[in-house]
């Protein structure tokens, strides 16, 4: 399969979509890997994991367009960075989409997520009384997928574990479209940031992605 879905979200800014049909081994072959990353594909367990791994990093190889080594490590915090090309990226996968953004000029971040009504039994551990009061409740299994995508994908664009999705991560009020944009902010201590976080149904999953300013 070829990619799915692609955005150029600005001049140096986008994101793509590959829809996993591939066994493992098809992907595997498509990859150049290190000793390292050889040891740490076979710790992964069988089946989702080896499948979400092997094709956030084809889509990658894809995207970039070359047929070079790509040396994709993680820092301390787990975000991902190219250590011999001048992007910064985010990955993302859920059951049958991998998702990559890349950029030159800014740190980003991205999140899909297959919509499900699960979302409901935990809105309140990511959003805030203010935040739900703004849901509207003949759509809210959409709306807080929107919602959920948009706090992790400022969560990764930020690159930092101590941000919590419900204490730090604030959103405004939105329209609730299919698409759209979100505004977000971070508020701890004497951070204060700001995010304009796009967001987009496809099919039955949503999309959040969000460039740092």
């Amino acid at each position: 399969m070829a990619i799915a879905y692609r955005m150029q979200v600005d001049n140096d800014t986008e994101f793509a979509l590959w829809k996993i049909e591939e066994q493992a081994d098809e992907l595997y072959q498509q990859l150049q890997l290190n000793e390292q990353e050889k040891a740490y594909y076979e710790s992964l367990s069988k089946g989702k994991r080896h499948l979400h791994w092997l094709g956030t990093r084809v889509l990658l190889r894809t995207m970039l367009n070359t047929t070079d080594y790509i040396d994709c490590q993680a820092d301390e915090h787990g975000k991902p960075y190219l250590v011999n090309m001048p992007y910064h990226i985010s990955l993302s996968h859920s059951f049958d989409y991998a998702a990559v953004m890349l950029s030159k000029s800014k740190p980003v971040g991205i999140d899909v997520e297959l919509v499900s009504q699960k979302v409901e039994r935990i809105a309140h551990k990511f959003m805030s009384k203010q935040e739900l009061d703004f849901i509207d409740p003949q759509h809210k299994t959409a709306q807080l997928y929107m919602c959920w995508c948009a706090k992790e994908a400022v969560y990764k664009c930020n690159g930092r574990k101590v941000i919590s999705f419900l204490d730090h991560i604030r959103l405004e009020p939105f329209t609730g479209e299919e698409s759209g944009t979100i505004k977000a902010h971070i508020l701890k201590d004497d951070i204060n940031m700001h995010f304009d976080v796009g967001y987009m149904a496809f099919g039955k999953y949503m999309i959040g992605y969000v460039k740092g300013k």
